[in-house]
């Protein structure tokens, strides 16, 4: 295959992961755009923990140990002696605050700290009583009650099967069926999209009130569920489980593809609304679709045709986002946060102008995160 991402993007990529992190303090990640816009505490959170995930993915290819002791000097900041978290509340049953768990797994495997062991089984105490819908699926915090987010997948499910494989395999029954489920209802089969959230009692006032779900079709969110499919697939054992998340992982790589800017290469923040003023390209989204298509095609279970697009894709995203600016570059395009609801927020209601409402910032893990974890991807496949 020609080669298709220029060796200058990169070579700029190596350079600006390396001026996150030499810029970076546990308390003070510059990745983290919320908490240094809001002036919060440090406290344990999804955003760090997609740069954590990403940057132990590049110590697995590279073997420089520079990755891997910045992630364990980053988490050892969190976790207390005793296993408890620096600002984890478990009360709130909150699915973001699972995602960063998922690293303490090889942290504890590598450097033996028992903390790491502790905060394992405390953030699992947290799915084993985290409230569920009338289907089974976790609530995606106990405020949103009855609702399945598509980000929850990507949250918590590849750090509860890493724990099932781990402790009880009996588990795996249940995260099968939570994928199972949300492609059965939240998925339209005829647009080849995923719904944003699901409200299971149909009462919640973005909700369709037929149909429980939201409105709109909003790309990160489905990137998200993309991530947690191929992350899932890869680590799960059995042929039969594989065969379960290989079918609706490969259904929704068809159907985001349709939406492809055939100029651009890369996805809209409303994904099917091309043409409404105000819609954009955005990075985050497009960046794990990205990672999706090309972890998927090392993994066999897409082509070589599925790996060019996604090679065309992150080289666009590269071209489009990634730019200079005294000296340093930075990463564009990424919608800030889009959430739905609660109650007191009314504008929170998955339409079209709210997603287009939201900030869109420079450097955010949650851009950031998967572009690393693509860029990755794209060294083992050209």
């Amino acid at each position: 295959m020609t080669k298709i991402v220029s060796e200058q993007n990169l070579q700029a990529l190596n350079k600006y992961i390396n001026r996150l992190m030499n810029e970076s303090t546990p308390d003070k990640p510059i990745w983290n755009i919320e908490s240094l816009k809001d002036g919060k505490k440090p406290a344990w959170n999804y955003i760090d923990g997609c740069m954590m995930t990403s940057l132990l993915n590049l110590y697995h290819l590279t073997g420089d140990r520079k990755y891997l002791d910045f992630v364990n000097n980053f988490i050892d900041y969190y976790i207390f002696d005793d296993g408890s978290i620096r600002g984890y509340k478990l009360e709130t049953y909150n699915l973001d605050n699972i995602n960063e768990g998922r690293v303490l797994f090889e942290l504890y495997a590598t450097f033996h700290k028992e903390k790491y062991l502790s905060a394992i089984k405390l953030l699992y105490s947290q799915l084993k009583n985290q409230p569920r819908t009338k289907e089974g699926n976790f609530f995606h915090k106990a405020m949103y009650k009855n609702q399945v987010w598509l980000d929850g997948l990507y949250m918590a499910q590849p750090f509860y099967l890493m724990y099932a494989l781990q402790f009880d395999k009996n588990l795996i029954k249940d995260i099968l069926k939570q994928f199972q489920n949300v492609y059965e209802i939240m998925f339209d089969k005829e647009k080849g999209l995923y719904y944003h959230g699901y409200d299971s009692s149909k009462s919640i006032f973005w909700a369709d009130k037929n149909t429980g779900l939201s409105k709109n079709f909003w790309l990160r969110s489905i990137g998200w569920y993309c991530v947690s499919l191929i992350d899932v697939y890869e680590l799960l054992e059995t042929s039969e489980d594989k065969e379960i998340i290989k079918e609706i992982f490969v259904n929704s790589i068809k159907g985001i593809l349709k939406y492809e800017d055939e100029d651009k290469h890369m996805f809209y923040q409303v994904v099917d609304k091309k043409s409404v003023e105000g819609n954009y390209l955005e990075s985050s989204g497009t960046a794990m679709i990205a990672y999706a298509i090309l972890k998927g095609a090392r993994l066999k279970i897409l082509d070589d045709n599925d790996k060019k697009r996604g090679l065309i894709i992150f080289e666009s995203l590269c071209n489009t986002y990634l730019s200079e600016k005294d000296g340093k570059l930075n990463l564009g395009g990424i919608c800030l946060s889009a959430g739905l609801g609660p109650e007191n927020k009314l504008h929170r209601d998955g339409s079209l102008k709210y997603y287009l409402s939201e900030p869109i910032v420079e450097n955010d893990a949650k851009g950031v995160g998967p572009l690393i974890m693509a860029y990755i991807e794209v060294l083992q496949a050209e």
